[in-house]
């Protein structure tokens, strides 16, 4: 959800980012790598690790960190997943997952955290976002600190991050468990996806958000996510976050509608307009109630939740294949 222009857009993409509610059931209501080098035996008086983290910056800790900043939601979904919590001395407002995370510190804003305010919490790591990359990071790195930066696209670099964080932690144990166990909920339903022919495969119209219409096209974690489970996506042949015709959807006549919920005062909008605008009246979607919502911070956030967004996906667009999780 990077690399997107226009105000509006980026605007609609950060609530996508950050804010969460609870998930409404049914329908009736290019990689990059990541080096690492570790220089000397990890141990609390003796560590030292030099990295390339994902933005591409290289980056040395010269200790386990005991007090840690998270400059993102996902990051601290990842954080707590790897039993780093009691570190975790300073999260954003956006935060809200797990339960846990309310009752640690506010350093303000996503895009616009309080530079003064981390300075004050001493950490010994940050861990940021792209979305930090121009402005925010410069910033903490004039003043020493040690700063890592998560900015995984796809699964697969999720897992790289989550990898990377476990690195600089001295968490490997626990990444490589977590790791583990989200590989195998994927290859869960990619086996079950796999042999579904094209015919077999129903056309996917995914809402971002209403007024304009948005969608995701190709390069986007909900492209990824619609494809994995077997579905198309109507919008594949466009890119990124576009807004999108509502003749254009009509077109494409969608037999499922995924829509996004829970971004910020918006709550289920998308939701209800998927089910009552009246020009949609007649697609095979409407007629056949395959409306469903799912919350945007586990499709739009990149940590370990996102494999539940996957089984989502998979109930709504395959339930003859995934009962269970409908």
């Amino acid at each position: 959800m990077k690399k997107i222009t226009g105000l509006l857009v980026v605007l609609v993409l950060a609530m996508v980012l950050v804010v969460g509610c609870n998930y409404v059931p049914t329908s009736s209501t290019t990689t990059t790598s990541t080096s690492i080098t570790t220089t000397t035996s990890i141990t609390t008086t003796n560590y030292s690790l030099t990295l390339t983290d994902q933005l591409g910056r290289r980056v040395t800790i010269n200790k386990i960190p005991q007090r840690i900043i998270s400059l993102a939601p996902s990051n601290t979904e990842i954080l707590f997943a790897l039993g780093l919590g009691d570190k975790v001395v300073g999260v954003t407002d956006f935060c809200n997952y797990p339960d846990e995370a309310h009752g640690i510190p506010s350093i303000g804003g996503f895009s616009n955290p309080d530079i003064e305010r981390i300075i004050s919490l001493n950490p010994d790591l940050i861990l940021a976002d792209s979305i930090q990359e121009e402005e925010v990071i410069p910033q903490l790195e004039e003043r020493g600190f040690a700063i890592v930066g998560l900015n995984p696209d796809n699964i697969e670099e999720v897992l790289e991050a989550i990898t990377l964080v476990g690195e600089v932690t001295g968490a490997e144990q626990a990444a490589g468990e977590l790791i583990s166990q989200m590989q195998g909920e994927i290859d869960a339903i990619i086996n079950k996806t796999k042999d579904i022919t094209n015919e077999q495969k129903p056309r996917v119209f995914y809402i971002i958000w209403h007024e304009p219409l948005m969608t995701a096209g190709a390069g986007t974690m909900e492209d990824e996510l619609i494809r994995l489970v077997g579905g198309i996506n109507i919008a594949g042949d466009l890119s990124s976050y576009p807004d999108i015709s509502l003749e254009a959807v009509l077109t494409a006549n969608p037999e499922v509608i995924i829509t996004g919920i829970g971004m910020g005062t918006g709550e289920d909008a998308t939701f209800q307009f998927a089910k009552t605008e009246p020009r949609l009246a007649d697609i095979p979607a409407r007629q056949n109630d395959r409306i469903y919502g799912v919350p945007t911070d586990l499709s739009g956030r990149t940590g370990p939740r996102l494999i539940i967004a996957l089984q989502q996906f998979a109930a709504a667009i395959h339930p003859e294949l995934f009962p269970e999780t409908e």
